[in-house]
């Protein structure tokens, strides 16, 4: 049968991808909504929206920001899968072509699962990020650091020596403190320094903030509301950025030889990474959502990070360093009138341009391994539930 595949690929090349519709990807915030609401409205589902608030800002985007959320299958079914888009913002376009797709295939019988089982969607859970094209909310904070106990903050000293020449505009010097740590420490700790959380500049990259944001709020009410800590939980949050090219990696946070880690490993085999292990393209951090679905998960569910690969950490740290030099001389509450500044406007675009070719590259290729690859994990979840 292998051969047969292999002989079929020779003479058809592009037959592997006749399944993949790209269409799944969305071209903007606004179209992401259009069209997940489209496919969830084909289906029979608990819909609820969680808009962002009355900020200063939010009229500017066409769209309402709003966190989206749909519940499919029986409300008291004891078993659920969730899977959640756009933790950080701008990876929602990955996260949103991974629901989308779910939901086409869904409604044309490609998916099935026992009665006993359940399907809730989480859709833009930073959706600020996501409509300015950024991984962090209005106020700067990266929701993936925001789960912590904001009486006794986290303290990432390596951050502390690294700050000062973070979003400087001097590329040079700032390669040159950066090789120098990497040289005195280590790459895992320069890596931790720069990206393991930070709680004292909001203008600077992975910052986790000091209260609850809004993704974080509405993570702790649709725990109450759908009682989740009572059910068995397979969760998924799909994010981009890490890794190699391409690749879906499966990153579990559990703590090592817990029921948690224990169920990964058995529902997702060897391909699950851990970070506190050194085998995942991710160091460990502080704050992850991860951490509130543990916290409420019995013995036989997990959680996983489904990363997807694009074009490495050095890309990552310089994208994303230019992103918040960018925003660090935009003042948030003149956006309205800045913005239509055709210098500013320019300037924007340069860096919106980076960050979507980093965190959702245009290449069909990577877009159809993101949905071929989705769709195996998705899969071995359901199988696990089963």
């Amino acid at each position: 049968m292998l051969t047969l595949f292999a002989d079929n690929l020779t003479r058809f090349p592009g037959m592997i991808h006749s399944t993949i519709n790209l269409s799944a990807f969305p071209t903007d915030y606004a179209g992401a909504v259009e069209k997940w609401s489209h496919e969830v409205d084909r289906l029979s589902a608990v819909q609820k929206s969680f808009p962002l608030g009355d900020l200063p800002n939010n009229n500017l985007i066409d769209h309402p920001l709003i966190t989206q959320t749909a519940w499919l299958g029986k409300l008291n079914a004891p078993k659920v899968l969730v899977l959640i888009a756009g933790t950080h913002g701008i990876e929602g376009f990955a996260g949103s072509a991974v629901q989308i797709d779910f939901l086409m295939r869904l409604k044309e019988q490609q998916w099935s699962w026992g009665e006993d089982i359940a399907a809730l969607l989480i859709h833009a859970l930073t959706p600020w990020g996501y409509a300015w094209y950024r991984r962090c909310d209005e106020n700067g904070v990266d929701l993936n650091r925001n789960f912590v106990d904001f009486s006794q903050l986290p303290v990432n000293p390596g951050f502390t020596d690294l700050q000062p020449y973070l979003l400087g505009s001097d590329q040079q010097l700032r390669e040159t403190a950066f090789t120098a740590y990497k040289k005195q420490y280590g790459r895992e700790q320069f890596e931790l320094a720069v990206s393991g959380g930070q709680y004292i500049d909001p203008l600077a990259p992975f910052y986790g903030g000091v209260q609850p944001n809004h993704g974080h709020r509405v993570i702790k009410s649709l725990f109450e509301q759908y009682q989740l800590a009572r059910r068995q939980l397979a969760v998924i949050d799909v994010h981009t950025g890490l890794g190699p090219y391409g690749y879906g990696e499966v990153i579990s946070d559990h703590p090592l030889g817990g029921d948690g880690f224990k169920t990964a490993k058995n529902w997702y085999g060897a391909a699950v990474t851990v970070p506190e292990q050194g085998s995942s393209s991710s160091v460990p951090k502080n704050g992850l959502l991860d951490y509130a679905w543990h916290r409420i998960m019995q013995g036989n569910s997990c959680f996983i990070t489904l990363e997807f690969g694009t074009l490495g950490t050095a890309s990552l740290f310089e994208v994303l360093l230019n992103d918040h030099g960018f925003w660090a001389k935009t003042p948030m509450q003149q956006l309205k009138q800045i913005r239509t500044d055709a210098g500013w406007q320019q300037q924007w675009q340069t860096v919106r341009e980076a960050m979507l070719a980093h965190f959702c590259p245009a290449d069909p290729i990577w877009r159809e391994s993101v949905i071929f690859r989705s769709r195996q994990v998705l899969q071995q979840a359901l199988t696990g539930l089963s």
